[in-house]
């Protein structure tokens, strides 16, 4: 049967492999060396096209090097000596956690934002508890000072005679050594010079506590110290429990203190009048309670707008610590008016 070549088409009714080195077009073989068809599979024995990928889905040529770092085609085996990824994801010797995800975090999903979510907390709570060990340090120096010159009756008598320098001197190195942890980052994050400035701080403090509270009757100055124990307590639950976010009420709170600060300087040429002193310790106990709760809960973070740095744990300490004592201060003046 004679060869025949129809519309450009190799011979659809052919009957029998053709002559060795027949191709349907004519002229030279298309690929030196090849003996079939265009886009055919080789003959057995040819070699491959130098550089050429192996079809997807079939092994690779004998003796061809896999490509560099490459994945096998999908259902097909890994090429002889190449390493697979392993897990979900990840090149060779790299664990999965290190590995961005689809999710946009690291490691599995959920892993990566439950590891990172308790490595947070466990970090907050950490500054949360050296916060409350420093205060309590504070406040039992604090309270040291309060019943020395309260129980001991020759201090007592000697600094309400001669207090005025000593509480001068008290105020003028704490108001120091406050602006400077305030306004100088170095002083309150740099340890052990911290620590310094905030005990001078607390035993200035704790001194001029003392000599205020020397003036005052012993009774007045218990039930100040148990009402405000009371008192902070009870606040200190609320701020962790409560939803409301008052760390966004920094600004109401700045106005409310700039307001008290203006009416204790006309209160100075109103010194006669205890119903205007009266009032006046009221508003400044519930602006510092207000004032404690919103310290507490920048200490806290977590969902609140705002939140402090857990490298801030001296200047939390010392915001809480003159909350309290605001909050003693104007509960004792309080009382002293009223029986007055």
């Amino acid at each position: 049967m004679a060869w025949q070549q129809s519309d450009g088409y190799p011979y659809p009714q052919q009957q029998g492999p053709p002559p060795a080195g027949f191709f349907p077009s004519g002229g030279a073989a298309p690929y030196p060396g090849a003996t079939s068809y265009p886009g055919a599979a080789p003959y057995p024995g040819a070699a491959p096209y130098p550089g050429a990928a192996p079809y997807p889905g079939a092994a690779p040529y004998p003796g061809a090097a896999p490509y560099p770092g490459g994945a096998p085609y999908p259902g097909a085996a890994p090429y002889p000596g190449a390493t697979s990824y392993s897990g979900t994801g990840g090149y060779p010797g790299q664990t999965q956690s290190s590995m961005p995800n689809q999710y946009g975090g690291y490691g599995a999903a959920n892993e990566a934002r439950g590891g990172f979510s308790f490595s947070d907390k466990s970090i907050r709570n950490g500054f949360i508890r050296k916060v409350y060990s420093i205060l309590m340090m504070q406040l039992l120096l604090t309270a040291f000072f309060i019943m020395l010159f309260v129980f001991h009756k020759p201090t007592k008598e000697y600094f309400q005679q001669n207090g005025s320098p000593y509480v001068i001197l008290a105020f003028v190195i704490t108001i120091g050594t406050m602006l400077a942890m305030a306004c100088c980052e170095s002083v309150r994050r740099t340890t052990p010079m911290n620590y310094i400035f905030l005990f001078i701080f607390t035993l200035a403090e704790g001194f001029l506590m003392g000599i205020i509270s020397a003036y005052y009757k012993t009774n007045d100055v218990l039930l100040a110290i148990s009402i405000c124990t009371v008192l902070c307590f009870a606040l200190t639950v609320f701020a962790f429990q409560t939803k409301i976010d008052f760390t966004m009420m920094g600004g109401i709170l700045l106005v409310a203190v700039i307001i008290l600060f203006v009416f204790g300087i006309v209160l100075m040429f109103f010194p006669g009048v205890k119903v205007l002193h009266l009032i006046y310790s009221c508003f400044g106990a519930f602006l510092f309670s207000i004032y404690l709760i919103y310290d507490t809960q920048l200490m806290m973070g977590g969902d609140h707008k705002y939140s402090i740095s857990p490298e801030e744990y001296v200047f939390a300490a010392l915001n809480i610590y003159i909350d309290i004592i605001n909050i003693f201060m104007y509960i004792l003046a309080i009382l002293g008016d009223s029986r007055d």
